[in-house]
């Protein structure tokens, strides 16, 4: 610490002591540049009794004995000094007035120890005194920064350099000091012990650019080439700003993600990484990177940086969105409708991007729906032919995924055109094709007999669902010639349905016999009977007429002449067609129901063998006589 005062502490002690005891006072350390000089201030005392007529002195070198031989440096009875102090040493202060103090110049390093002063009052009044003072050879100049510069605060900053040279006297200049300030120059100051300073000082708010700034100082000396140079390099606290970090982040699921975070500060700060408020890495560095491996979409969001040390803090965020491909769609709505009823279909899924929803059915497009995570199918009045399957298909570029879902139309039944009955010899089949959903139950009418016939009675009537469509077919023996009325009835929970079913002729049913190569011959047969026939009747003149009888030569009823031109729909068609043939086909002819009796006995009594039609059908079918 610097005192401005004319008296110091020193000169005081010197005062006070006067006429008293052995003791000497100097600096304890003092320091000059080297190659200049230096002044020792010394002052000494002894009693006042002695009262000698000459007074001598003795200055050693790094000892105060005289026994250990140490180098003289100036000696003022016989001045007689070390080699090394030859020309370099000399009194100034007058030893009659009690002032010891010595000047050495053309300093060297090999100068720089400790200085003792040896009082000769002649005969054995000689005393060595034990204090010292160390000189310092030094080559820069002293630049005192504040223990702790903050940014934005403003600081002083000294350059002091020892001014205890009465032969030069330093002068003071900054070096790098552009931008920070103008200096000031405070001048020569007188230090606690007695040694002198130059003192210059600079005034400036430091900012973060600043921190680690090489401040200089210059101490020359006119007219001489001496000049020494002086650098301190400036710490400045500042608070965390963060200087690197991603933008935001876009990866696909799976892959691995590193997130990086830079702040610069002083001192170094301590670095989070944080995700709704969860810490997930921290440390005390410059940069820190969180690492994610395998990312999932449970990752997917914003992660914040926290850099913070004991001057402030900084934070700023990065979002991390994950690209994947949509998840498997749900289906939330009706899956079962009355017909003419309203239904509303939702299908979402999640995905990233947003995902391109369809909905369709049997190929065909019912709704769709462009970077939406939901898509509504609003139906607005069903019908059996929204009855069916469906797909909710969601796609991005990451992947595609489905979902299958079923709609059931429920509605009265409907008895299809195709339904029929055909001839075949003396047997009667009687086609019955139902749509309707929920199935319903079928039976067959015989006004004419009383009789009705169920699905149930498998021994005459055979059934078969497929889809919303369930076929039954009534088969009846013995009536080739008067073939009875038949009338089919459907029923469920919506409501009822007959329909008498209409004959088709026998000759179809006979081509689809015989088949086509059947029919060439037929054919042929019959140009060459029609031929027999003409050339009979140029013989005998006589006109007849041929005759060809279906009920004599019934053809066989086929499952293709069940089909009728004009179905409603192709597939249903092929589909039902399908069915037909596996029942009249592929799996035999159901049981037939014989209701033939011999005419031979029409209008007789009934006997053993011959039956009449409600007990032929109570005994053998155990069906309900109406």
């Amino acid at each position: 610490m610097i005192f401005l005062t004319t008296l110091p502490l020193f000169w005081i002690m010197i005062s006070a002591s006067r006429g008293g005891h052995w003791g000497a006072w100097m600096p304890s350390s003092i320091s000059a540049f080297e190659g200049t000089c230096v002044s020792i201030p010394c002052r000494f005392d002894f009693p006042d009794e002695l009262r000698p007529a000459v007074v001598h002195g003795v200055w050693y070198f790094n000892s105060p004995y005289p026994k250990n031989y140490p180098p003289v440096v100036f000696k003022s009875r016989t001045q007689v000094v070390h080699e090394s102090f030859q020309g370099r040493s000399r009194l100034l202060g007058d030893l009659g007035l009690r002032n010891c103090t010595l000047l050495l110049s053309s300093l060297s390093p090999e100068l720089g120890g400790k200085y003792y002063f040896r009082g000769d009052l002649g005969g054995y009044n000689q005393y060595t005194f034990s204090e010292h003072s160390v000189l310092d050879i030094i080559n820069t100049p002293n630049i005192v920064v504040p223990p702790e510069v903050v940014a934005g605060s403003e600081v002083e900053v000294s350059c002091m350099v020892p001014d205890n040279c009465p032969e030069l006297r330093p002068e003071l200049s900054w070096l790098g000091h552009e931008g920070l300030g103008e200096p000031a120059v405070l001048g020569r100051l007188r230090e606690d012990e007695g040694t002198w300073v130059q003192v210059s000082l600079l005034h400036f708010v430091p900012t973060r650019e600043v921190n680690g700034h090489r401040l200089g100082c210059q101490a020359s000396f006119p007219n001489t080439t001496l000049q020494f140079e002086g650098y301190a390099s400036l710490d400045v606290k500042y608070p965390p700003v963060i200087v690197e970090m991603n933008a935001s982040v876009e990866a696909i699921e799976g892959s691995h993600v590193s997130l990086l975070c830079g702040a610069d500060s002083n001192p170094l700060p301590l670095l989070t990484w944080m995700r709704d408020g969860t810490v997930l890495r921290e440390a005390v560095a410059e940069s820190l990177f969180l690492d994610l491996e395998e990312v999932t979409p449970a990752e997917d969001g914003v992660y914040a940086c926290l850099a913070e040390n004991a001057y402030g803090q900084d934070n700023r965020t990065v979002g991390l969105s994950v690209m994947y491909a949509p998840r498997k769609p749900m289906v939330n709505g009706t899956m079962v409708a009355v017909e003419g009823e309203t239904v509303s279909i939702l299908c979402s899924t999640q995905s990233n991007p947003d995902p391109i929803l369809t909905i369709f059915k049997e190929k065909q497009i019912l709704a769709t729906v462009i970077y939406e995570s939901e898509l509504q199918l609003e139906l607005p009045a069903v019908t059996p032919e929204d009855d069916g399957e469906y797909w909710c298909v969601a796609e991005n570029q990451y992947g595609q995924r489905a979902t299958t879902f079923n709609l059931s139309v429920e509605f009265a039944p409907v008895i299809l055109l195709e339904s029929h009955c055909a001839a075949a010899r003396d047997t009667v089949q009687c086609l019955c094709v139902v749509k309707s959903n929920p199935e319903p139950s079928v039976a067959f009418e015989l006004p004419s007999r009383n009789v009705t016939v169920n699905e149930t009675e498998r021994e005459f009537v055979y059934s078969e669902r497929s889809g919303l469509l369930l076929t039954s077919i009534l088969t009846l023996r013995g009536q080739a010639q008067a073939p009875p009325r038949v009338i089919c009835t459907a029923h469920n929970v919506y409501g009822t349905k007959s329909l008498e079913l209409p004959f088709q002729g026998a000759h179809r049913l006979m081509w689809a016999k015989i088949g086509p190569v059947g029919a060439v011959v037929a054919f042929a047969i019959l140009i060459a009977i029609v031929c027999y026939i003409t050339q009979t009747r140029r013989k005998k003149n006589v006109t007849e007429s041929p005759s060809f009888s279906a009920g004599d030569n019934p053809p066989v009823l086929f499952s293709s002449d069940f089909r009728i031109s004009g179905a409603p729909e192709k597939y249903e068609s092929e589909r039902r067609l399908g069915s037909e043939r596996r029942l009249l086909g592929l799996r035999g002819e159901p049981p037939e129901l014989d209701l033939s009796y011999s005419h031979s006995d029409l209008g007789k009594r009934p006997t053993k063998d011959s039956y009449t039609l409600t007990e032929e059908l109570a005994e053998y079918a155990e069906i309900r006589v109406k």
